[in-house]
């Protein structure tokens, strides 16, 4: 911090003092929240009355979603995390169904204006600028239209290349901070999500431009690329499963047509490895969720390979990847964005990866989807279909093509139910 530039620098009980009834207050988003400002906030409820709190996913605690604090904090989730979900499924909280794509732009019309920004960004440059870390995604648009922002400064938090910068002199109040990120561990790729990688990466064709999550589907496809070339990553995160690829020289972006050579992305989560792979990396750059995951911009790069994910896909392909029946148990995110921006890619293949059936042995390939259940992506716009028992494409076919085809990766234990249920919804099999 150089001697041009004076922050006001403060505690975090003081920082928050800002906040008012009535406010809409923006928390930035995953490994970036910035916790000692939501909890001094929080610590606020005798004082505050309906302060709306918004966001997407955000790791670690969410105090705002408390029952007893309900009357001071009412949080409008932009993509339910687990640290919102009871909340939201038990009507203490709310959720906007909107693509990843799109949020930025509820801020930026002035759809949902930001009173307060809280964020959490790294020491300021010797020009003064501040990184947004592993998150650009829609913070860049919340804080076009904030009109206060009170800042967490972590020296922990990664410096990223990209658009996720933010001058001194436009941080209102700075709360100096010095922890961990916070981190998602990996998790043990299961037998089943070994074969749908498999079959996955049997898909991906030298100079592909992948996107991908984070999680044992992805992790597994990721680990079985190793022998590939000339690969290219435009996703809207990704995690430690990468690293290994970018320093094989698997990962080079030298055929992507948007950002060629560069790993373009508008979030990061997973361990520690990720974080010291995204400090001060030119290789990556972090975008704006409008940028990541705008269609036109998608489909300018080739051979876009789009990996997602379902909770079950019923017998025609219609496909719920984010509630249980009713109950809303994550979002829409950036699945249609990816979906489509693969399905108009030259050579692109968009794919939805699940596993044949549940924990309890339910099937996830359903005659009809469960009652309340949310279309995340329609039968219009699917492609290809992995489970643990191999690959369909429903692209072009008709209704009863796509049950057989269905049926013919569902778990041999339901095929008998499903091909009667098909036979009796379609007037025949």
């Amino acid at each position: 911090m150089t001697a041009a530039f004076q922050p006001k620098i403060t505690s975090a009980e003081n920082a928050v003092k800002k906040i008012k009834s009535g406010d809409r207050v923006f928390v930035h988003s995953v490994s970036m929240a910035p916790q000692s400002l939501v909890n001094a906030m929080c610590l606020r409820n005798n004082e505050l009355k309906d302060v709306e709190v918004i966001h997407i996913h955000t790791e670690g605690p969410a105090p705002y979603t408390n029952p007893e604090i309900s009357g001071s904090f009412r949080h409008n989730a932009c993509f339910v995390g687990s640290n919102a979900r009871k909340a939201v499924q038990n009507g203490n909280a709310d959720y906007i169904p909107i693509f990843l794509s799109e949020i930025p732009l509820l801020f930026r019309r002035g759809i949902l204006p930001i009173d307060v920004a809280l964020l959490m960004v790294t020491p300021p440059d010797k020009h003064g600028y501040c990184s947004l870390g592993s998150s650009v995604d829609v913070t860049l648009g919340a804080l076009d239209s904030a009109k206060y922002i009170i800042a967490e400064i972590n020296p922990q938090a990664p410096r990223s290349h990209g658009d996720g910068m933010i001058h001194i002199s436009q941080i209102d109040e700075l709360v100096e901070v010095d922890r961990p990120m916070e981190i998602v561990p990996r998790r043990t790729i299961s037998p089943e999500e070994h074969k749908m990688g498999k079959y996955i990466a049997e898909l991906v064709e030298d100079g592909a431009t992948l996107q991908m999550g984070i999680g044992g589907v992805p992790d597994a496809v990721l680990s079985q690329l190793g022998n590939h070339k000339r690969l290219g990553i435009h996703t809207e995160m990704f995690s430690d499963g990468l690293i290994d690829l970018v320093e094989k020289g698997v990962v080079t972006g030298e055929d992507k047509k948007v950002l060629p050579h560069k790993i373009t992305s508008c979030f990061v989560m997973g361990t520690q490895k990720v974080f010291d792979f995204l400090h001060d990396n030119p290789i990556v750059a972090m975008k704006d969720s409008a940028f990541t995951n705008d269609t036109a911009i998608i489909r300018k790069n080739p051979k876009v390979i789009a990996i997602n994910s379902a909770i079950e896909i019923d017998l025609t392909g219609q496909i719920c990847a984010d509630s249980i029946g009713p109950k809303q148990f994550s979002g829409v995110g950036g699945q249609m964005d990816f979906i489509r921006g693969a399905s108009l890619s030259e050579g692109g293949k968009p794919i939805i990866a699940l596993s044949s059936s549940t924990k309890r042995g339910e099937s996830k390939i359903v005659p009809f989807l469960k009652e309340g259940a949310s279309v995340t992506t329609t039968r219009a716009h699917v492609h290809y279909i992995v489970t643990e028992f191999g690959v369909v494409n429903l692209y072009g076919k008709n209704l009863k093509q796509r049950a057989k085809a269905l049926i013919s990766i569902a778990h041999p234990d339901h095929q008998e139910a499903l091909e009667k249920a098909a036979f009796e919804r379609f007037n025949g099999y």
